[in-house]
């Protein structure tokens, strides 16, 4: 019998799952749609994850065997953007999302019977890349996945910064006063200028025509100058909030993760010249693609599991 736990990433659009051992093998994952008023329904998005995962990684293990290789779990982690109280277990406020002081390991402990760790979605995303990704080898990491939403973290010296629950938010920094209404509420802030979700907006709103983030960033790369604005916008307004923070912590390594990310050099090249105009001096900032993709929150939630078990 094999044993492993199962991590599961709520995003405002999808859930990501998967089923990993605690030497970091990947047995089974999973993507799907994240449905509506979600927060009633962890527990049972939980359950039918370990379900589901257990019983794919064994019907892989035993075939062509006659034994069946079953599998063990040991724990839940389970990530989630907005304000997270980690060691309460509690989700005190997603834009996205929807909710306010959802009890979220109450509410999956209900529906599993093994423990279960609760996270920040970029936060727990960090901590795979530093153990399993592009961050292995960095101790000043910067890690800001650009989906739906927009937020960061941040690890100094090897260890993951947690402050208060504001820590890593930068996508509620008004970066264009009076400008696109967010999710929060306000106007302007750098997630509803610079995040996938709304660059596929403010460009869909100027144009008239629908289309998302990869959109905007095919069109940008052929020139067409409506696409181009958006995206050069967007870059600008992340370089604006990423600066004064790297030179701040003294990061060193800048990684880019989410959907965006796929952009490739459309996003890297400019994001890289936007920071040096503004690091002046510094040199030594390398801005990269972060390894996992859209499966970092996953892995970390297995990771935040792992650790909750002492594995």
């Amino acid at each position: 019998m094999r044993e492993a736990v199962v991590g599961v990433d709520v995003g405002g659009t999808r859930i990501k799952t998967a089923l990993v051992t605690p030497d970091g093998q990947v047995l089974a994952e999973a993507v799907h749609p994240t449905p509506p008023a979600v927060g009633e329904q962890l527990g049972q998005v939980a359950a039918t994850a370990v379900a589901e995962l257990t019983a794919r990684a064994t019907a892989a293990g035993s075939a062509g065997d006659s034994e069946v290789d079953e599998v063990r779990v040991l724990a839940v982690g389970l990530v989630v953007p907005g304000l997270v109280d980690d060691e309460l277990g509690i989700g005190v406020w997603s834009a996205n999302l929807g909710w306010n002081d959802l009890d979220l390991r109450g509410t999956v402990a209900a529906h599993v019977d093994v423990p279960v760790a609760v996270g920040h979605d970029v936060r727990a995303g960090l901590l795979a890349e530093h153990r399993l990704g592009a961050a292995r080898e960095a101790d000043n990491v910067l890690f800001v996945p650009l989906g739906t939403g927009l937020a960061s973290a941040m690890l100094s010296r090897g260890r993951l910064v947690t402050g208060s629950r504001w820590t890593g938010e930068i996508g509620h920094v008004v970066v264009v006063p009076d400008g696109p209404l967010c999710g929060c509420g306000e106007r302007g802030c750098l997630e509803a200028v610079a995040s996938a979700g709304a660059i596929g907006r403010r460009w869909s709103e100027a144009t008239g025509i629908a289309g998302d983030a990869e959109e905007v960033a095919r069109r940008a790369e052929a020139g067409e100058p409506e696409a181009r604005r958006v995206w050069q916008e967007a870059v600008d307004a992340l370089a604006a909030v990423v600066a004064p923070v790297v030179a701040a912590a003294g990061t060193e390594l800048v990684l880019v993760g989410g959907g965006l990310a796929r952009a490739g050099d459309t996003l890297f090249e400019p994001l890289r010249a936007a920071l040096r105009t503004r690091l002046g001096r510094r040199a030594d900032v390398a801005v990269e693609a972060a390894a996992l993709g859209d499966r970092a929150g996953s892995l970390g939630a297995a990771t935040i599991a792992l650790d909750l078990v002492g594995r």
